[in-house]
Protein backbone atom coordinates (compact mmCIF):
# COMPACT_ATOMS: atom_id res chain seq x y z
CA UNK A 1 0.00 0.00 0.00
CA UNK A 2 1.05 3.56 -0.99
CA UNK A 3 1.42 5.98 1.80
CA UNK A 4 0.09 8.58 0.24
CA UNK A 5 -1.11 12.53 1.77
CA UNK A 6 -2.56 15.03 0.56
CA UNK A 7 -1.02 18.79 0.45
CA UNK A 8 -1.68 21.81 -1.43
CA UNK A 9 1.25 23.57 -3.56
CA UNK A 10 2.09 26.71 -2.82
CA UNK A 11 0.48 28.29 -5.72
CA UNK A 12 -2.58 26.53 -5.39
CA UNK A 13 -3.64 23.05 -7.05
CA UNK A 14 -3.86 20.18 -4.43
CA UNK A 15 -1.86 16.95 -4.96
CA UNK A 16 -0.85 13.85 -3.17
CA UNK A 17 2.45 13.02 -1.84
CA UNK A 18 4.27 9.47 -0.62
CA UNK A 19 4.92 9.95 3.17
CA UNK A 20 7.11 6.63 2.85
CA UNK A 21 9.24 9.04 0.54
CA UNK A 22 9.51 12.24 2.97
CA UNK A 23 12.86 12.84 4.28
CA UNK A 24 12.65 16.64 5.55
CA UNK A 25 9.70 18.58 6.16
CA UNK A 26 11.35 22.56 7.25
CA UNK A 27 9.63 26.03 7.24
CA UNK A 28 12.21 28.75 5.09
CA UNK A 29 8.81 30.51 6.72
CA UNK A 30 7.59 28.32 3.90
CA UNK A 31 7.24 24.55 4.19
CA UNK A 32 9.47 22.61 2.42
CA UNK A 33 9.30 18.88 1.79
CA UNK A 34 12.46 17.03 0.66
CA UNK A 35 12.20 13.55 -0.45
CA UNK A 36 14.55 11.05 -0.59
CA UNK A 37 15.01 11.99 -4.37
CA UNK A 38 15.97 15.13 -3.30
CA UNK A 39 12.89 16.44 -4.58
CA UNK A 40 11.70 20.19 -2.65
CA UNK A 41 8.02 20.63 -3.04
CA UNK A 42 6.85 24.00 -1.54
CA UNK A 43 3.33 23.48 0.16
CA UNK A 44 0.56 25.70 2.17
CA UNK A 45 0.10 23.68 5.37
CA UNK A 46 2.32 24.05 8.15
CA UNK A 47 5.38 21.70 9.13
CA UNK A 48 2.97 20.09 11.63
CA UNK A 49 -0.14 19.68 9.07
CA UNK A 50 2.50 17.70 7.62
CA UNK A 51 3.41 15.95 10.37
CA UNK A 52 -0.05 15.91 11.58
CA UNK A 53 -1.37 13.57 8.27
CA UNK A 54 1.35 11.74 7.92
CA UNK A 55 0.66 10.24 11.07
CA UNK A 56 -3.16 10.27 10.99
CA UNK A 57 -2.16 7.95 7.71
CA UNK A 58 0.18 5.71 9.32
CA UNK A 59 -2.53 4.68 12.28
CA UNK A 60 -5.44 4.36 9.56
CA UNK A 61 -3.21 1.66 7.66
CA UNK A 62 -2.29 -0.18 11.11
CA UNK A 63 1.34 0.81 11.84
CA UNK A 64 2.72 1.33 14.99
CA UNK A 65 4.13 4.98 15.88
CA UNK A 66 4.96 3.79 19.59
Amino acid sequence: MVAIIKVTRFNGPEFVVNADLIETIEATPDTVIQLTSKRRLVVQEDVEEVIRKVIEYKKNIGFNLE
